[in-house]
């Protein structure tokens, strides 16, 4: 599973660093005004429905199914279970792409309601969701095909394939935008085309894998079929309900002053980072193994790696947590104060970025307390859990907004998460299927006090190295980074929170296997 998440992890790194140097330019040429506001509405709407009806449910319910029967039934029986599910998403989303651009007014009303008092506002998102809608086709076909990857235990390929969305966004910023209407234009179609590689690159991965897979087939609802898709029903609803909270954001913000969806998008944007990182690390190299180890009646397996997934998320979120909580200034200037974003822009978004991160341990903690549902085919339990999270985030939504503007709409959707994560670990070990054993019990209270340490450290060194000037500002962030790391993991091997023999050990034999 180290193997796994490493590989996830590092190129998800990769991707999110250009993702910031896209963030980077965006801001530089749309600030967060209304073209801003309306591009990142077009970028929310197929990618609710990527995470809907592709990530999210999909890899719920197929990946364990693909696992399982590859290690019983062998690889031919699984490949047709991966064609048949491609030929049946294929042309049910490819209708979803057709009825939503022609219904797209519509759809518009109901995602961004607060647009339509400004109808040259509202008329331009309509405008670029049409151009990014299809990305949602291209996206989940790319989901399925990284989902037999990740079966076959080849997560490489699908966690570099967003390198080329960040790649393309900023290659047609630069140069499509002389040749439309604004630069959200080029954008958008470079959304689009991203797409379309991604898909292109995890095809060529999976034939190389040795399983050549082929789209153009009648749709069958053969009986494993029908299997994945009984289970996928009650995974939609979940993916929906998480969605459902992310689309009850932006239609709340849609309504705050001008600026507040890009306010939003850019600190989510960087309070995704350890999320992607780290969670969808964990979870997509956890889920493959634990299927396989509940199928096998490995009981004391999947606990422990339940345990050590939980270990290693915390270890790496709970400083992330604290060091964007405490450092979100110097972060959102250093990384978005440039061009048409200025000193106000930056000091909004860091006050969201602070209330999204106290929620990050607990995203994290979805991310690895989900799998322990789906492995074993219960897609149903997380949904009724995601209900209550959905009915708690509006409430809070609709009762911090009236203070905290858009500050109110990060801190609901953290304290929403936290419920969240809390119910479904307690429900786990209920059921026995997640028992915290006393390594955990022990190293969990280290690393909060690890984290404490580390984030006095960040507010004293801030202080010494913020305001620098703008040819410095990189320079000091790296070391104010710098400085955090030093003092979190210094702090951590004191108190017996990690040994960092033990890392460097493990490190050491990985590289020798490989």
């Amino acid at each position: 599973m180290l193997k796994g998440v490493l590989t996830v992890g590092g190129w998800t790194m990769a991707s999110r660093v250009l993702g910031f140097a896209r963030d980077m330019f965006i801001a530089a040429r749309l600030g967060a005004g209304p073209v801003a506001d309306c591009f990142f509405v077009a970028l929310k709407l197929p990618n609710l429905f990527r995470r809907l009806f592709g990530e999210g449910a999909f890899n719920a319910a197929f990946v364990p199914a693909f696992a399982g029967t590859l290690a019983v039934q062998g690889p031919r029986v699984a490949q047709q279970l991966a064609e048949r599910m491609a030929a049946l998403m294929t042309l049910w989303l490819s209708l979803l792409v057709v009825i939503g651009m022609i219904t797209m007014p519509q759809l518009m009303q109901v995602l961004a309601p607060g647009f339509s008092d400004d109808p040259a506002k509202f008329q331009l998102a309509i405008e670029l969701t049409r151009i990014t809608f299809p990305y949602l086709l291209l996206i989940c076909l790319t989901a399925l095909v990284s989902g037999v990857l990740n079966g076959l235990d080849r997560f490489a390929a699908a966690a570099a394939a967003p390198i080329f969305f960040n790649l393309l966004s900023m290659a047609s910023l630069l140069v499509l935008t002389p040749y439309v209407a604004t630069p959200a234009h080029a954008l958008a179609w470079g959304v689009t085309v991203s797409g379309a590689v991604q898909l292109g690159l995890v095809l060529w991965a999976c034939a190389r894998a040795g399983m050549a897979l082929h789209f153009l087939r009648l749709p069958s609802l053969a009986p494993e079929v029908r299997q994945v898709l009984r289970r996928m029903i009650p995974g939609i609803i979940g993916a929906g309900v998480t969605q459902l909270n992310l689309a009850v954001d932006v239609i709340i913000a849609s309504f705050l002053p001008a600026g507040a969806v890009s306010y939003l998008y850019y600190a989510d944007r960087v309070g995704q980072l350890p999320l992607g990182v780290i969670g969808a690390a964990v979870g997509t190299a956890m889920l493959p193994l634990l299927s396989r180890q509940v199928r096998s009646g490995e009981s004391l397996s999947a606990h422990r790696t339940m345990n050590r997934a939980a270990e290693l998320s915390l270890l790496l979120c709970l400083p992330a947590a604290v060091g964007q909580a405490v450092a979100a200034g110097p972060i959102v200037i250093v990384l978005f104060q440039r061009g048409v974003f200025g000193l106000a822009e930056a000091e909004a978004t860091a006050a969201a970025l602070a209330a999204y991160a106290i929620g990050l341990p607990a995203y994290v903690l979805v991310k690895i307390f989900a799998p322990g549902f789906f492995a074993r085919g219960d897609t149903a339990t997380p949904v009724k859990v995601g209900f209550a999270a959905v009915a708690l985030n509006l409430a809070l939504n609709l009762v911090l907004t009236q203070w905290l503007s858009h500050v109110g709409v990060a801190l609901a959707t953290a304290l929403s998460a936290w419920f969240n994560a809390v119910m479904l670990g307690g429900l786990l070990w209920r059921r026995g299927h997640f028992l915290p054993d006393r390594r955990l019990r022990q190293r969990v209270p280290r690393l909060v006090a690890a984290s404490v340490v580390m984030g006095a450290v960040l507010w004293g060194m801030e202080w010494l190295l913020f305001p620098a000037g703008p040819g410095f500002r990189f320079a000091a962030l790296a070391l104010l980074i710098a400085s955090g790391c030093v003092a979190y993991f210094a702090a951590a091997h004191l108190l017996r929170a990690v040994n960092l023999l033990e890392v460097k050990t493990m490190l050491l034999r990985r590289r020798r296997k490989a």
